[in-house]
Protein backbone atom coordinates (compact mmCIF):
# COMPACT_ATOMS: atom_id res chain seq x y z
CA UNK A 1 0.00 0.00 0.00
CA UNK A 2 2.83 2.41 0.82
CA UNK A 3 4.44 1.78 -2.58
CA UNK A 4 1.12 2.49 -4.33
CA UNK A 5 0.76 5.79 -2.46
CA UNK A 6 4.31 6.83 -3.42
CA UNK A 7 3.66 5.83 -7.05
CA UNK A 8 0.42 7.83 -7.19
CA UNK A 9 2.12 10.90 -5.68
CA UNK A 10 4.98 10.55 -8.20
CA UNK A 11 2.49 10.42 -11.08
CA UNK A 12 0.60 13.46 -9.76
CA UNK A 13 3.86 15.35 -9.37
CA UNK A 14 5.00 14.33 -12.85
CA UNK A 15 1.72 15.44 -14.40
CA UNK A 16 1.85 18.71 -12.56
CA UNK A 17 5.41 19.33 -13.69
CA UNK A 18 4.51 18.44 -17.27
CA UNK A 19 1.44 20.69 -17.24
CA UNK A 20 3.37 23.59 -15.77
CA UNK A 21 6.30 23.07 -18.15
CA UNK A 22 4.01 22.96 -21.16
CA UNK A 23 2.30 26.18 -20.15
CA UNK A 24 4.76 27.97 -17.86
CA UNK A 25 6.43 30.14 -20.46
CA UNK A 26 3.97 29.38 -23.19
CA UNK A 27 2.51 32.84 -23.39
CA UNK A 28 5.68 34.93 -23.27
CA UNK A 29 5.11 37.70 -25.77
CA UNK A 30 7.72 36.83 -28.42
CA UNK A 31 6.54 35.91 -31.92
CA UNK A 32 7.96 32.84 -33.70
CA UNK A 33 7.17 32.02 -37.33
CA UNK A 34 9.33 28.93 -37.85
CA UNK A 35 8.67 25.22 -38.43
CA UNK A 36 5.01 24.22 -38.46
CA UNK A 37 4.20 20.79 -37.08
CA UNK A 38 4.88 17.87 -39.44
CA UNK A 39 1.51 16.35 -38.49
CA UNK A 40 -1.71 17.06 -40.37
CA UNK A 41 -4.30 17.92 -37.76
CA UNK A 42 -8.03 17.42 -38.32
CA UNK A 43 -10.44 20.28 -37.75
CA UNK A 44 -13.28 19.25 -35.42
CA UNK A 45 -16.62 19.27 -37.25
CA UNK A 46 -20.28 19.19 -36.22
CA UNK A 47 -19.92 20.37 -32.61
CA UNK A 48 -22.68 22.95 -32.37
CA UNK A 49 -21.54 24.63 -29.15
CA UNK A 50 -17.77 24.39 -29.68
CA UNK A 51 -15.95 27.46 -28.39
CA UNK A 52 -12.35 26.48 -29.24
CA UNK A 53 -10.09 23.47 -29.38
CA UNK A 54 -6.55 22.65 -28.33
CA UNK A 55 -4.10 20.48 -30.29
CA UNK A 56 -0.48 19.59 -29.68
CA UNK A 57 2.28 17.38 -30.92
CA UNK A 58 2.99 14.45 -30.81
CA UNK A 59 -0.47 13.20 -31.93
CA UNK A 60 -3.75 14.43 -33.38
CA UNK A 61 -5.93 13.84 -30.31
CA UNK A 62 -7.79 17.09 -29.65
CA UNK A 63 -9.18 18.82 -26.56
CA UNK A 64 -12.62 20.32 -27.21
CA UNK A 65 -13.92 23.24 -25.13
CA UNK A 66 -17.67 23.43 -25.59
CA UNK A 67 -20.34 25.74 -24.21
CA UNK A 68 -22.30 23.82 -21.57
CA UNK A 69 -26.01 24.41 -22.17
CA UNK A 70 -29.14 22.56 -21.07
CA UNK A 71 -31.89 21.17 -23.32
CA UNK A 72 -33.41 24.65 -23.67
CA UNK A 73 -30.12 26.20 -24.77
CA UNK A 74 -29.61 27.97 -21.43
CA UNK A 75 -26.06 28.30 -20.13
CA UNK A 76 -25.07 26.22 -17.10
CA UNK A 77 -23.80 29.09 -14.97
CA UNK A 78 -22.03 26.84 -12.44
CA UNK A 79 -20.09 25.01 -15.15
CA UNK A 80 -20.26 27.02 -18.40
CA UNK A 81 -17.56 24.99 -20.21
CA UNK A 82 -17.37 21.27 -20.99
CA UNK A 83 -13.86 19.98 -21.74
CA UNK A 84 -13.23 16.59 -23.35
CA UNK A 85 -11.07 14.70 -25.85
CA UNK A 86 -11.76 13.80 -29.45
CA UNK A 87 -9.41 10.84 -29.80
CA UNK A 88 -8.63 11.08 -33.52
CA UNK A 89 -5.74 8.65 -33.05
CA UNK A 90 -8.33 6.14 -31.75
CA UNK A 91 -11.05 6.45 -34.44
CA UNK A 92 -12.36 9.84 -33.31
CA UNK A 93 -13.90 8.61 -30.06
CA UNK A 94 -15.18 11.21 -27.59
CA UNK A 95 -13.67 10.74 -24.11
CA UNK A 96 -13.77 12.70 -20.88
CA UNK A 97 -10.62 14.03 -19.27
CA UNK A 98 -9.01 11.80 -16.67
CA UNK A 99 -8.92 13.04 -13.10
CA UNK A 100 -5.24 14.00 -13.44
CA UNK A 101 -5.80 15.80 -16.76
CA UNK A 102 -8.77 17.70 -15.29
CA UNK A 103 -6.98 18.71 -12.08
CA UNK A 104 -3.45 19.39 -13.37
CA UNK A 105 -3.39 20.01 -17.13
CA UNK A 106 -6.45 20.66 -19.33
CA UNK A 107 -9.20 21.42 -16.84
CA UNK A 108 -10.61 24.94 -16.91
CA UNK A 109 -11.49 26.98 -13.84
CA UNK A 110 -14.32 29.46 -14.30
CA UNK A 111 -15.25 32.57 -12.36
CA UNK A 112 -18.44 34.55 -12.90
CA UNK A 113 -17.37 38.20 -13.28
CA UNK A 114 -20.89 39.55 -13.80
CA UNK A 115 -22.90 40.78 -16.79
CA UNK A 116 -23.09 37.23 -18.19
CA UNK A 117 -19.27 37.08 -18.48
CA UNK A 118 -16.82 34.50 -17.13
CA UNK A 119 -13.08 34.45 -16.61
CA UNK A 120 -11.54 31.13 -17.68
CA UNK A 121 -8.11 29.75 -16.80
CA UNK A 122 -6.44 26.45 -17.54
CA UNK A 123 -5.59 24.78 -14.22
CA UNK A 124 -2.02 24.30 -15.47
CA UNK A 125 -1.42 27.99 -16.18
CA UNK A 126 -3.48 30.52 -14.27
CA UNK A 127 -1.61 33.58 -15.55
CA UNK A 128 -3.32 33.44 -18.97
CA UNK A 129 -6.95 34.55 -18.59
CA UNK A 130 -9.55 33.89 -21.26
CA UNK A 131 -13.01 35.43 -21.19
CA UNK A 132 -16.33 33.82 -22.08
CA UNK A 133 -18.90 36.42 -23.11
CA UNK A 134 -21.66 37.12 -25.59
CA UNK A 135 -20.73 38.88 -28.78
CA UNK A 136 -22.59 42.11 -29.46
CA UNK A 137 -22.71 41.16 -33.16
CA UNK A 138 -24.12 37.62 -33.21
CA UNK A 139 -25.41 37.38 -29.59
CA UNK A 140 -23.56 34.05 -29.16
CA UNK A 141 -20.98 33.13 -26.55
CA UNK A 142 -17.32 33.18 -27.60
CA UNK A 143 -13.99 32.99 -25.80
CA UNK A 144 -11.66 35.99 -26.07
CA UNK A 145 -7.94 36.29 -25.33
CA UNK A 146 -5.31 38.99 -25.70
CA UNK A 147 -2.00 38.07 -27.34
CA UNK A 148 0.68 40.35 -28.74
CA UNK A 149 -1.61 43.31 -27.95
CA UNK A 150 -4.46 41.92 -30.09
CA UNK A 151 -7.88 40.88 -28.80
CA UNK A 152 -8.77 37.57 -30.44
CA UNK A 153 -12.02 35.62 -30.59
CA UNK A 154 -10.35 32.27 -29.97
CA UNK A 155 -10.87 29.26 -32.27
CA UNK A 156 -7.76 27.11 -31.72
CA UNK A 157 -4.74 26.76 -29.44
CA UNK A 158 -1.79 24.72 -30.71
CA UNK A 159 1.29 23.66 -28.74
CA UNK A 160 4.31 22.78 -30.91
CA UNK A 161 6.36 20.17 -29.09
CA UNK A 162 9.77 19.03 -30.35
CA UNK A 163 11.35 16.25 -28.35
CA UNK A 164 11.74 16.14 -24.63
CA UNK A 165 10.02 13.35 -22.76
CA UNK A 166 6.43 12.45 -22.01
CA UNK A 167 6.71 14.11 -18.58
CA UNK A 168 8.87 17.05 -19.72
CA UNK A 169 8.12 17.93 -23.34
CA UNK A 170 10.14 20.60 -25.15
CA UNK A 171 7.48 23.18 -26.10
CA UNK A 172 8.77 25.33 -28.95
CA UNK A 173 5.80 27.69 -29.30
CA UNK A 174 2.11 28.25 -28.70
CA UNK A 175 -0.12 29.34 -31.55
CA UNK A 176 -3.44 31.12 -31.06
CA UNK A 177 -5.85 31.24 -34.00
CA UNK A 178 -9.09 33.18 -34.28
CA UNK A 179 -10.68 36.45 -35.34
CA UNK A 180 -8.97 39.75 -34.61
CA UNK A 181 -11.81 41.69 -32.97
CA UNK A 182 -10.45 45.03 -34.27
CA UNK A 183 -10.89 44.19 -37.97
CA UNK A 184 -12.71 40.79 -38.03
CA UNK A 185 -9.81 39.25 -39.99
CA UNK A 186 -8.52 35.73 -39.33
CA UNK A 187 -5.32 35.95 -37.32
CA UNK A 188 -2.67 33.58 -36.04
CA UNK A 189 -0.47 34.73 -33.19
CA UNK A 190 2.51 32.51 -32.55
CA UNK A 191 4.26 32.97 -29.23
CA UNK A 192 7.74 31.56 -28.70
CA UNK A 193 8.38 29.68 -25.50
Amino acid sequence: MKTTSITIRAHFSSWLLMALFVCQGAFAQTADNSDPSPLKFPVPQGISNQLFYLQRDPNTNTIICELNVDGNGELNKKEPIKVYWLRYAEKGEKEGLSYIQKKFAYGIQTRDIGNDQYELKFVSYKKFPMYLMRSAEDKKYHVYVTANKKKIQLERIFLRIEGGSFWLPNVKYVELKGLNTANKAQTVERIKV
